[in-house]
């Protein structure tokens, strides 16, 4: 039986709601699946009330976005208590902090003449955890881009006209914020991030897996990191990344599994409760 261990909703920057994926896990015969939305935890129940009805096992999870030598690293979060008061707090400012962020990146895109709303934007995200993404969906909509890759190739990405940095927020405290909310911390699609050093330094701080089988790792990379997380005794995972449409990301929901084994071997990994 295999499982998604990485997939969004519309409580991120995905464009398929907690229940449409649970429905498309179902459709395609997939035993279970990780919601693990942006800095997010709002469409998890709605996930696990749907998989219950439709047999879909749905795992509490989060994706928290760090940085880490000016890359963006993402550390996941699975069998997470995500009423957790630390978990809360710290998603709270996030959220305000891409408020923000978001509203400088529009600034910077304006005073570069193209015209994007703050407000319009803010109803794409719609009660989801906004992001650049809704931005480039914006941009699309305008006409001056053709997807959403577009606007991070030539406006919105890392040293490109409008980027503006997030605030900082360390590869090492997400682990941490993840591991007080009762969860395993897994390190997101080693191979975009190109910080391998920070793999090893990572584990020796409650790192619990790494995220080997994903649709832009190569099987030179697949083997790369399959070994490495052997080494390390980290869990081998993996996951779709689905974000529910082609404009987004390119990977269909399913498309990259793991055996359920893993989902087994994730859930022994979870800090052990005194009391």
């Amino acid at each position: 039986m295999r499982v998604d261990l990485h997939i969004h909703t519309t409580a991120s920057d995905g464009t398929s709601t907690p229940q449409q994926v649970v429905q498309k896990a179902r459709d395609y015969g997939l035993k279970a699946i990780a919601i693990t939305d942006h800095d997010e935890v709002s469409g998890i129940p709605l996930a696990q009330i749907e998989g219950e009805s439709l047999g879909v096992e749905v795992i509490p999870g989060i994706e928290i976005n760090t940085e880490f030598e000016k890359r963006e690293v993402h550390v996941l979060g699975y069998f997470i208590d995500y009423n957790h008061a630390g978990l809360q707090q710290k998603l709270t400012e996030l959220k305000n902090a891409r408020l923000i962020r978001i509203e400088k990146i529009i600034k910077r895109l304006n005073n570069l003449g193209i015209m994007v709303d703050f407000n319009r934007v803010k109803e794409l995200a719609g009660d989801g955890s906004i992001g650049r993404p809704h931005i480039g969906m914006a941009l699309i909509e305008k006409g001056y881009i053709g997807s959403v890759q577009e606007a991070f190739n030539r406006f919105i990405g890392y040293g490109k006209p409008a980027y503006v940095p997030r605030d900082k927020i360390d590869p090492l405290e997400a682990v941490g914020i993840i591991r007080a909310a009762k969860g395993v911390a897994v390190l997101a699609h080693p191979g975009l991030a190109e910080r391998d050093h920070l793999i090893p330094l990572l584990a020796k701080k409650e790192l619990q897996g790494l995220e080997v089988y994903y649709p832009e790792h190569n099987p030179e990379m697949v083997k790369k990191y399959l070994a490495l997380a052997q080494r390390l005794a980290l869990v081998a995972t993996g996951g779709s990344d689905y974000h529910g449409s082609e404009l987004v990301y390119r990977a269909d929901l399913g498309e990259v599994t793991v055996a359920y084994q893993v989902v087994e071997d994730l859930r022994r990994r979870c800090p052990v409760q005194k009391g």
